[in-house]
């Protein structure tokens, strides 16, 4: 069988290495946000199991030593990895999505508790009747199956479970595929896994699966890193600028387009009383209150942090009448937003807001500058009671 093993193995090591490239780029960026950390740990625990899996077709194929300890060792190293990558799954997708109190200890020494008792299950069973894991031919039995998916299943269907009810809240149609796409995304990886057990255990259909899958959204998750601003994350400027190139994302027949443009009252003053990591909270504060009222809103609208404290919104309005009620929104929305998170400080915003007008040249720019200017006009008056 030294066939089966090349070809079984060379397919393992070669998805380990296209994880291991990723690892080594996400190691060299100065990107270490915690949702990134967390990717990077699953990424890990899927080039583990690749190797480990190389490991056991060795065994499997007769290369490697062949008895019931070596296979029982391959298979537990696959069953353990197995369940870590959909652990490390769940950790990601709760720092993607936010999750209030992921990082406390007791949250931690739940998450991990079903891994802990399988894990100990499993080592019981192989001591008191290995037959019920390990055939008289060496191979898995049909109970160790039930061991290496129980367990992950369990990960999973709390991760879809969570993001379809995020998706169903979520009014923001890209946000609602966000959250159904990282949700789906184990769903995809352990059909591969399943078919290969179930009907072809000797083809890596559960590397082929993994490997391509994960790719995609690596791409997928770069491509939001190249538009996304790294403490807000929102459209950053460069995101603007695609944004604003085509025109049909600017004028739709029927509606007018405003510019907003938002900047934080005395911003600097939070920065020295309170130190700029409670300036960073400010603006994280603001864009999640901000976001919340688009959310609530049906128009179309772009967001994006313009730079420093100041943020941009492309609004598309049916009737112009809707525009008072954002701002009035807006407003009511970031009191409200510091009141709810106990902010020693009351956050205010100066607010501009200009209309587009499509027959202007440079339309845009001349547009950004007027709403820049009554901006700071409503910073003044502010500020003057």
């Amino acid at each position: 069988m030294p066939d089966y093993f090349i070809y079984y193995a060379s397919i393992n090591l070669v998805g380990a290495l296209f994880f291991g490239i990723m690892l080594h780029h996400d190691h060299t960026s100065i990107d270490k946000q915690e949702k990134q950390i967390k990717y990077d740990h699953a990424l890990l625990a899927f080039l583990m199991y690749f190797v480990s899996d190389a490991i056991w077709s060795g065994v499997d194929s007769g290369v490697f030593p062949v008895s019931t300890v070596t296979v029982m060792i391959t298979t537990f190293s696959n069953f353990v990895l197995m369940t870590v990558i959909t652990y490390r799954w769940l950790l990601y997708v709760m720092a993607e999505e936010q999750i209030p109190g992921r990082n406390r200890l007791a949250i931690k020494h739940a998450l991990i508790f079903p891994l802990f008792v399988s894990g100990v299950a499993l080592i019981v069973v192989y001591i008191v009747s290995p037959e019920l894991l390990i055939s008289p031919e060496y191979k898995s039995t049909r109970v160790f199956d039930a061991f290496i998916c129980i367990i992950p299943y369990i990960y999973i269907i709390a991760v879809l479970v969570y993001t379809i009810r995020k998706s169903i809240g979520e009014k923001n149609p890209l946000e609602k595929k966000k959250h159904l796409y990282i949700g789906g995304f184990p769903i995809m990886v352990t059909v591969g896994g399943f078919l290969q057990m179930a009907l072809m255990p000797e083809l890596p259909i559960f590397c082929f699966s993994s490997t391509i899958l994960m790719l995609i959204f690596y791409i997928k998750s770069m491509d939001s890193r190249i538009s996304t601003d790294p403490l807000t994350n929102l459209n950053n400027r460069g995101q603007l600028l695609r944004y604003i190139s085509q025109e049909g994302n600017l004028f739709t027949e029927g509606r007018s387009t405003y510019i907003v443009m938002i900047d934080i009252n005395d911003f600097k003053l939070i920065n020295d009383t309170y130190g700029h990591s409670e300036g960073d909270a400010a603006l994280v504060l603001l864009s999640g209150a901000i976001t919340s009222v688009i959310r609530n809103n049906h128009m179309p609208i772009f967001l994006a942090r313009y730079g420093g404290d100041e943020f941009i919104l492309i609004v598309r309005p049916a009737d112009e009448s809707e525009m008072d009620k954002l701002i009035s929104d807006l407003r009511e929305g970031i009191i409200k937003k510091c009141e709810s998170e106990n902010k020693p400080y009351r956050m205010s915003v100066g607010i501009g807001i200009d209309k587009l007008v499509r027959s202007e040249a440079d339309a845009f720019a001349k547009s950004l500058k007027r709403a820049d200017d009554k901006m700071y006009e409503n910073k003044i008056k502010i500020k003057q009671g």
